[in-house]
């Protein structure tokens, strides 16, 4: 996540903390109120970051320099009217922490808009001429106000259906739902793993008629049909989907199946219209009617074509798998699979196989194949990074278990902006390498080409920028310093042949097996695919960093109306599904216009 190295420092009183925490936003009210773009900018620092998650620019914007700040601030107040602005007292109470290395006054607090109610995350540092001044603020869009979520105090009674005598009951209700035989959604997600299943379950509380689709037979099949071995490789503490957090009896690291039946419970619970078996093979959008044309093609092979105003691509990072054209693979007499349709590696007990691809997907196949008695040989095409589960990978979660409530946590960790993002990444790189320093130079003793990202940023950055080009280290790499897993360099080979590969030095690599862990296409190719070059073109890149430091047309409005996607972590489609949820709430209310502005 965005913060990184924390720890909690106690030098003055609650009281007098929460005070000038209520003096700072007291005086941002007013500065604002008065449309005063001095007064504004004299309660920032001059290296400042403001990012807006709906609540000032109905986008996700970030805004760096106490100048811009102050002017986007005014600019946007006479439509926005924010005030009210106070210390939530229902989150965790003004603290000093160190962030980024710099000591701060962090205050959750909250506010109200013209349209709706908002949160907010201030860190004050002592100004030039005393008094405070903001460092970093986040301001956010939690709720509109009269389309509130169903939730807690607003849960719904359920008289519609309690003990309705002779009437239809919750059942019968959610089989019709469901069934869509009189209606078409307003929503049509495509993919139902953790970004569909979150984005649906936010729409349902938010009553947007949502219908989630995949192309798998159950419920939580992405992740169930993966190998055999694989579990998540970052703890449970962050995990967690919106309204319905992991028991507390799961482990912290969550095996593949698990998660996978959790992912049916999940739907069945947060009442999620979702239809199995069912693939979205293409789409058009009418500009005048402005709603799609999508076609559904179920496993029996019939079709239906829906006119949701709304599809929401929610079918991961990665789409379409990537099947590189290697010199000779089409001469090789063994099996190629690629990483994503591998199982498990029993089949290959006592033969040879080759993995092709230093990623998460082929440290595990090959961890995987080894377990199973396989001679295996990873290949190495480029540079990678390698990092310890535990402990390196757990630092950029510490947030998590500093004590406050995942709620809380999420506000806090959707504060930064690119730079401190960028620079909280490079201090955790700092301590991994230190902690993983005999790991990396048992790795490099065997001729691992290792880095740690283009500007030190290490793996995270890597999955914003790429979505890979890493490995959180389950045990393969000790498994290829030991010599039990060999390890080749891609440029060593002249070719592929039939009974394996040939080296650059005339020597042979035999193989049985060839999995190709090579990654995947980009949501971009998919949208090719199924909507056309036009749309294609028009959105442009999906994930990876943009301009401005935010990720490529993603949790936001894009480029062509009534296009959404929603990607990422458990954590991310968590925190970000409530932002995109809102922005759909808002155009069906009217009150948020179609495509991105230019």
């Amino acid at each position: 996540m965005d913060d990184i190295d924390l720890s909690t420092l106690s030098n003055r009183s609650a009281a007098s903390d929460d005070q000038r925490v209520t003096q700072w936003l007291g005086d941002f009210e007013a500065a604002l109120g008065a449309g005063d773009a001095s007064a504004v900018a004299a309660l920032f620092e001059a290296d400042s970051h403001w990012r807006d998650l709906l609540a000032f620019t109905w986008d996700i914007t970030p805004t760096i320099g106490v100048t811009r700040i102050a002017s986007g601030l005014v600019a946007s107040q006479p439509a926005v009217r924010a005030r009210g602005f106070a210390i939530d007292p229902n989150r965790t109470a003004p603290r000093r922490v160190r962030r980024l290395g710099v000591d701060v006054l962090e205050a959750m607090f909250a506010f109200e808009t013209e349209v709706g109610r908002g949160n907010g995350v201030v860190r004050l540092v002592p100004g030039d001429a005393g008094g405070l001044r903001a460092w970093v603020l986040l301001t956010t869009l939690e709720e509109l106000k009269g389309h509130e979520e169903h939730v807690g105090k607003r849960r719904p009674t359920g008289d519609a259906y309690s003990r309705n005598f002779g009437g239809e009951n919750w059942l019968d209700q959610r089989i019709k739902a469901r069934e869509y035989a009189d209606r078409d959604p307003a929503v049509l997600v495509v993919g139902g793993g953790q970004a569909g299943l979150a984005i649906a379950a936010r729409l349902n509380q938010m009553d947007v008629d949502t219908l989630v689709v995949d192309k798998f037979e159950r419920i939580g099949d992405n992740w169930r049909k993966r190998y055999h071995s694989l579990a998540l490789h970052n703890q449970i503490v962050a995990n967690h989907l919106p309204y319905m957090p992991f028991p507390p009896t799961m482990p912290k690291y969550i095996p593949k199946d698990m998660l996978a039946n959790w992912f049916e419970c999940y739907a069945e619970a947060l009442e999620v219209n979702f239809w199995t078996g069912t693939e979205f093979v293409g789409g058009s959008y009418d500009e005048a009617a402005q709603r799609w044309s999508a076609t559904l093609r179920k496993s029996d092979g019939t079709e239906r074509v829906m006119h949701p105003r709304h599809v929401v691509f929610a079918n991961g990072v990665s789409g379409i798998a990537r099947i590189p054209d290697l010199p000779g693979l089409k001469d090789f007499a063994g099996e190629v699979v690629h990483s994503h349709s591998f199982t498990d590696g029993s089949a290959w007990k006592g033969r040879k196989a080759l993995v092709l691809g230093t990623g998460n997907s082929g440290h595990d196949v090959a961890q995987d194949l080894y377990s199973h008695g396989a001679d295996t040989t990873i290949i190495q095409r480029g540079s990678g990074t390698v990092v310890s589960i535990d402990p390196s990978a757990k630092l950029n979660y510490a947030l998590y278990e500093e004590g406050p409530s995942l709620d809380d946590c999420d506000l806090l960790a959707t504060a930064a902006t690119y730079p401190l993002i960028v620079k909280g990444y490079q201090m955790a790189v700092e301590r991994m390498m230190e902690f993983d320093k005999e790991l990396i130079a048992g790795l490099k003793a065997k001729g691992f080409k290792y880095d740690i990202g283009e500007d030190n940023t290490g793996h995270q950055m890597k999955y914003r920028r790429r979505g890979g080009g890493y490995y959180l280290n389950a045990g393969c790499s000790d498994l290829i310093i030991e010599g039990e897993i060999g390890l080749l360099q891609f440029d060593t080979i002249e070719r592929f042949t039939a009974g394996g590969a040939r080296l650059t030095d005339g020597s042979m690599v035999p193989a049985d097996l060839i999995v190709l862990a090579t990654g995947y296409y980009t949501q971009r190719e998919l949208v090719r695919r199924l909507l056309g070059e036009d749309v294609a073109d028009k959105v442009g890149e999906i994930w990876g960093v943009s301009e401005d430091g935010e990720m490529a047309n993603m949790w936001k409005r894009t480029p062509q109306d009534g296009l959404w996607f929603i990607a990422g972590s458990l954590a991310q489609c968590r925190i970000y599904s409530k932002y995109l949820a809102l922005q759909i709430k808002a155009q069906e209310v009217g009150l948020l216009e179609g495509r991105h502005p230019a």
